[in-house]
């Protein structure tokens, strides 16, 4: 169970991570919501939660935490934490397609995985995490509507567009797109992807991509280019903020990159205020 130090935690230690959780539930949000769905048992999980102290953490403070699974989510640790994090890591080999997390704890992760794992297609170190707690204060708009399953083929569209805008490669590349669109498809049966149509064709989509007991994390934010600043992207992510807070009682968060400047001010307008800072280390 202990590799370089990091341990690999069981059901006995949920309680200990429930309660990092409870500290900071928008920023632990995407980890949060995997762990009080699936607990800690790494195959119902889809991925492993380590501790940064072979020590049990029953009872005891944790002081380094961190997700391994399709991404590594450091959540919290010093440097000596994320040391112990790199070494497991690196003994297992490079399994994520992405680091990502509070800023402190990714940077510092990458750059002691830096010198084994090679360059990063992509370092994104300043991603202000945006939370909302109250109505927006713009004009939801009407028209974004959950999308239905029977829709799947001109949502996915839509979807690829803003994958390959965003993070600059094409899902379909891989498996011709056979998983994407089962993830897309994952999303809309469970009610958490968004559009407005026009003429069948999506002007504006975004999604809920987790969702935890208090936060639900809103991801995929696009509007169709030609009808960008006629302010759908406002009214649009208003509405999905509103769906989280009022139809399903949680805080919306989303964090957006420090260089987009135009999408930072929307969120604003929106009632979004900064509560802390993402990065995102790309493969």
């Amino acid at each position: 169970m202990r590799l370089a130090g990091a341990r690999l935690l069981d059901e006995r230690d949920l309680p200990e991570v429930l309660g990092v959780f409870e500290d900071d539930p928008v920023g632990s949000c995407m980890v949060a919501a995997r762990v009080e769905s699936a607990g800690l048992d790494p195959w119902r999980l889809g991925g492993e939660i380590w501790a940064s102290d072979s020590r049990s953490l029953r009872g005891n403070r944790v002081d380094g935490l961190c997700f391994s699974g399709p991404n590594l989510i450091p959540l919290r640790g010093n440097a000596s934490a994320m040391r112990s994090f790199a070494d497991r890591a690196r003994r297992r080999g490079r399994m994520c397609s992405s680091l990502v997390g509070p800023a402190e704890q990714v940077l510092s992760l990458w750059e002691e995985l830096q010198p084994d794992w090679g360059t990063a297609r992509e370092v994104r170190a300043d991603q202000p995490l945006m939370a909302l707690g109250g109505p927006p204060t713009v004009k939801i708009d009407p028209l974004v509507r959950q999308v239905r399953p029977d829709e799947l083929d001109r949502y996915l569209p839509a979807a690829i567009a803003m994958f390959i805008e965003e993070v600059g490669v094409d899902p379909c590349a891989d498996d011709g797109g056979a998983g994407y669109r089962a993830r897309v498809a994952e999303l809309i049966a469970g009610g958490r992807a968004f559009a407005r149509f026009e003429n069948g064709e999506v002007v504006f989509k975004a999604e809920i991509g987790a969702l935890s007991k208090k936060v639900g994390q809103i991801q995929g934010v696009w509007v169709r280019p030609g009808r960008r600043g006629e302010g759908l992207g406002s009214g649009g992510t208003a509405a999905v903020a509103d769906r989280l807070l009022r139809g399903l009682g949680r805080t919306a968060s989303l964090y957006v990159n420090g260089y987009n400047h135009v999408a930072r001010a929307a969120y604003r307008r929106i009632g979004f205020e900064q509560v802390g800072t993402y990065a995102t280390v790309l493969f």
